[in-house]
């Protein structure tokens, strides 16, 4: 018996569209950018000179040891290398935290819009997804509705900051407040938060794990790709205590059990870079940010505040478009080839359709044709 096609995500049909079309693609989030030759020269010189062979299944000491400096350095964060599990991708990472705490019958608290993992990953464990909407146009989280939706069957809160689409953070007060609730109902909080390393305005992140009530409740999810723009390298990590991320370990060792060994011997060395080299890397994309959102601004364009990540989102309304974001990101990429993402894709219900996200993690001449584009567009309609 022949099987059902899977269904093609947005990401997939929009960049899909980019290639046929000849578009620029602000859609899928991936630089353009030249490499950092650190990071390219760490791999070859582990390909050639470190074993190929299988690691350690949660993954090399010294590089649980680095993620745990980089944390301390960086974050001002206390983790140990017990506490980290090495995984092929944040993907993974929040599979392995998903399966190991939610059963059949479970319900997992999401705040949408949402990376479109969590449902899936949720439902293939047997249970089922509770989405609860962040407010526009500051995506907060309405914490009286996070609240009643809980109930006996609530076993994890699945957060994201900084948040993909919108870029906005979750603040120490907010996390404090939820660390409360978590407390009183008994569960557990998965934070992705691979965009940790690109807060691009200045802006404090604060994990979940620097809360005290939270420490021993959550899950910690990171990114050595987003960290350090190397999307294909798929090297990822979850944080937890020690009883924590033995259970998420005990998920991993039957999903990819190991994560390839010259590519964690290099984000080892990555992570052993200086903080300067940090902040230089990420300027080059708050300067890619600002040159996106100058041009869209010039061109009518309202664009909403953004801490952190590679995009931006623009106000469909506000920019004097009809607010039916799927529709302008299809016209949008068919008559001036400029492909985008409409927020309403990550949302599992209840979607609010006024929005369209842009990556600006591409060189100056890609933004500036694509907001000579985008300019045309506006003036059609």
């Amino acid at each position: 018996m022949s099987q059902m096609p899977a269904k093609t995500t947005i990401f997939d049909h929009m960049s899909g569209l980019a290639r046929e079309l000849g578009a620029i693609n602000l859609g899928q989030g991936f630089p353009d950018m030249e490499h950092s030759p650190e990071l390219l020269e760490a791999a070859r010189e582990a390909l050639i000179g470190k074993s190929n062979q299988y690691p350690p299944m949660r993954g090399l000491a010294e590089l649980r040891s680095a993620i745990a400096d980089y944390y301390a350095q960086e974050q001002q964060l206390d983790v140990t290398a017990d506490e980290i599990v090495v995984t092929s991708g944040a993907t993974e990472a929040l599979a392995a935290s998903i399966y190991a705490f939610i059963k059949p019958g479970d319900e997992a608290i999401v705040l949408q819009p949402f990376y479109d993992a969590y449902k899936p990953l949720v439902e293939r464990a047997g249970g089922t997804v509770k989405p609860v909407n962040l407010m526009p146009p500051d995506w907060q989280i309405p914490m009286d509705q996070l609240e009643a939706a809980i109930d006996k069957r609530t076993k994890l809160i699945i957060l994201n900051t900084p948040n993909n689409p919108t870029g906005t953070l979750i603040g120490p007060d907010v996390l404090e407040k939820l660390g409360e609730l978590c407390a009183h109902y008994g569960i557990f909080v998965l934070c992705d938060e691979v965009w940790e390393g690109m807060i691009l305005d200045g802006s404090r992140h604060v994990s979940p794990l620097a809360i005290a009530s939270l420490r021993k409740r959550a899950i910690k999810v990171g990114s050595a790709g987003k960290i350090f723009s190397l999307t294909g390298w798929k090297v990822g990590w979850a944080v937890a205590t020690p009883p924590l991320a033995a259970a998420i370990a005990d998920q991993h060792q039957f999903l990819t059990f190991t994560t390839a060994t010259p590519l964690q011997w290099a984000v080892t060395e990555g992570l052993s870079l200086p903080h300067a080299w940090h902040e230089k890397h990420r300027a080059l994309y708050a300067r890619g940010k600002d040159r996106l959102v100058s041009g869209l601004k010039s061109a009518g364009f309202h664009v909403l505040p953004a801490s952190g990540t590679w995009f931006v989102t623009i106000d469909l309304a506000a920019s004097g478009f009809p607010a039916d974001d799927a529709m302008i990101a299809e016209r949008m990429v068919r008559e001036v080839g400029v492909a985008s993402i409409p927020v309403s894709a990550f949302y599992a219900d209840d979607p609010e359709k006024g929005y369209l996200r842009l990556c600006f993690a591409k060189q100056d001449a890609t933004l500036d044709e694509a907001v000579e584009r985008m300019t045309r567009f506006r003036q059609s309609l």
